[in-house]
This record gives C-alpha cells, structure tokens and sequence, in this order.
C-alpha cells in the first residue's frame, strides 16, 4: 500500500467547538485499522487535504457530529478496490477528510455534489483537483462568470484575494476584459496578485486609509464585488457601488468566529441594503453545490485551457503531515495562508518534489 500500515491515523472532532475559532481540545488525532472495502468500493490513500473555511460552520453548527471524522476533500489513490469504476493505482477526488485511508464508492456519502472522479496527472498536478481544477475553481467560476456576466471595462473587487477562490476569482475576470482590484493582507500579498496573477491593483485591509486606498483604487466606482470577508471589508466597498453592480456572496470569513448569537447574513444584509436599494445591485447567494451538475463540465474545459495557454496561475500554500492539519485550519481561518490550504498527508508519487519543511508556499502552474 505504498505507505506500509495497517493502522490508520485519523482526527475526529472531539467536541462542539464552544469558541468562535478553533482551540485545543476540539480535534483529537486516533489510531485505528485500516477500512475495509465492501462491494462497490474503494479503499483509498490520502494524498492531499484541502482545507476550508465552510468546514468551521459545518463543526460549529452540529453538522460535523462528535466523533466523526472531521471533513474535507482530498486527492488519492486507489490502494484496493471492488469498485468498476476504479482500478488500483488510479489518483481520484474524493472526500477521505482529515485521514489517511478512507472508502470510496458505495454508500460512501459525497454530501450531494461531490463526486469521486479519476484524475489524469498528465494535464495538471493531481493537488489542483481540490483547488484550481476542482470545487474551489468552479467556485470562482459560478460566482464571477455564471452569475454577476462581467463585461469588458468593468470593475471588478476580489476580496481575500490571494487565497485559492480569490486567485481564481479575479483571473477569471482580468480574463474576461475587466479591471480587477484585490483586497489582500500583507504586502507580499498584494504585490503577488498585481505582479503575478495580473491584478489592476491590490489594497491591504491592514492599512489604516483602507477606504481611501480601496477608493483611489477604483476611480470608476464598483460594478462587481467577489465577497470572501464581510465585516470592514465590504463596508469600504459599498459606498463605490455603481448603478446596476453585482455582488456574489461566497463567504464571509471575518465573521465565522462571531459568538453573539448574531445572524452574520442578516446583519451582512441589513449593512449593504440602503446602497442596494439606491443602486440596484444584484446580490447572489453563492452555493457551488448548484454549479456542479450545469457547469461542472464546461468549467473543467476552460479553465485547462486558461492553463495551457498560460493566462492562469496559481499558489498553494502546502502544510506537511496529517499532524499539522489542526494548525494549518487555524491558520487559513486567521489569514495566515499565502494561497490555496493544503495539507500534504501522503506521498505523490507524480511528482519528484519532496518538501523537508513543516510548510511550502509554491505555484503550481504557470
């Protein structure tokens, strides 16, 4: 099996997280056997762990129940199977969550819109299938292109936008002919997506004339917000509205460790909605399980041939050892991520590069 054991390491959620953003004592990392797989399924080898901002909503609200293994989407490789669909050997997306082994395949639950796919390493690195290429991409997509129609000229905001939705999120729409402005943190951030990714121009939420900056940086108003963040952040984009703007809302990472009992959407709404009524502005809810099934497909198309022709790129940001998976969640959940959280859990056998740091920051794709 590659990684020879016949235990596997696994965390579970220990707890009902009882702090806005995870502590000690809400993961508890176990032992167990192997998995076996029954008719119609796959045992499978993690690989890579993508690490999420929806998953602390999923922990905090019960949804994750005490016990189970904590969620994710990774990237693997088919160690044993009784699955047609897969043979031994096959790297695939699935959902193995915070593990290193996991099934795949009958009575597997892929929470409605997830489903295992094989992966072909020859047209990208597999780790892309849980970023770029996968659920997050598509994310980018349904939000900028499917529902707010960009149009040449436009203005367009992205904010988090060195993260893995904010890098796609706004190429998509320098791709599409608009002026795109990101909303970053540190400074190494900002220049990364003006001087790498093709960003008009970044303004750090850590500047105290963010408003100022954020305002001088679009000196035609907003026709297209990307929301990521919430809180200060989108207040300094409201009053740019144009006439007509549309906003996808995909998250609002500010506000999960909110402990008030407040209804974060609500307040978020109740915020923008004397700037939406003035100026007519769309607001989209954004729930990428509605894209899968309509646009799954054409997405995966185009934006492999944004790759090749070599208009995307993309930064993940690689923590080492299914050890540091609680660490990494923390971190991406404060911002302290450059790119796409990754958590590498195994050995990619597609690639000679075999990191000796806790954590690697790399493009992948050029």
């Amino acid at each position: 099996m590659g990684e020879d054991s016949q235990i596997n390491q696994r965390w579970i959620l220990a707890r009902t997280p009882p702090l806005g953003w995870p502590s000690d004592g809400d993961f508890e990392l176990q032992q167990t056997d192997l998995p076996e797989p029954g008719p119609g399924q796959a045992l499978t080898r993690t690989i890579y762990l993508s690490l999420d901002p929806y998953q602390w909503g999923r922990r905090r609200s019960g949804l994750e129940a005490v016990g189970d293994v904590c969620h994710g989407r990774t990237v693997s490789q088919v160690v044993a199977s009784n699955d047609s669909e897969f043979a031994v050997g096959d790297f695939i997306f699935n959902t193995n969550g915070w593990q290193q082994y996991g099934l795949t395949g009958a009575g597997v639950d892929v929470f409605g819109y997830m489903f295992p796919r094989r992966l072909d390493p020859q047209l990208a690195p597999i780790s892309t299938a849980i970023g770029i290429l996968g659920m997050l991409g598509l994310t980018a997509y349904a939000g900028v292109y499917v529902q707010c129609q960009p149009q040449p000229g436009e203005t367009v905001v992205i904010s988090a936008a060195s993260g893995g939705v904010g890098q796609a999120a706004g190429q998509i729409a320098r791709i599409k002919g608009c002026r795109v402005v990101g909303v970053a943190g540190a400074k190494e951030k900002c220049d990364y997506v003006v001087d790498e990714l093709g960003f008009d121009a970044c303004v750090s939420r850590h500047s105290t004339t963010y408003a100022d900056d954020l305002r001088a940086a679009c000196p035609d108003g907003v026709d297209i917000y990307f929301e990521n963040v919430g809180g200060m952040v989108y207040e300094g984009v409201l009053p740019l509205l144009n006439q007509g703007a549309r906003i996808t809302l995909c998250g609002m990472i500010s506000q999960y460790g909110n402990t008030d009992g407040s209804d974060a959407g609500a307040l978020w709404r109740k915020t923008g909605e004397p700037f939406f009524e003035r100026n007519r502005v769309q607001v989209h809810g954004l729930h990428v399980r509605n894209f899968v099934d309509s646009h799954q497909a054409e997405f995966l198309s185009e934006m492999a041939d944004w790759i090749r022709a070599g208009e995307v790129r993309y930064r993940e940001d690689v923590w080492q050892g299914l050890e540091s998976a609680p660490e990494a969640f923390s971190a991406m959940l404060s911002g302290g991520n450059f790119g796409k959280t990754l958590v590498r859990i195994g050995d990619d056998p597609t690639t000679d590069k075999v990191p000796d740091r806790a954590r690697i920051s790399a493009d992948v794709l050029a």
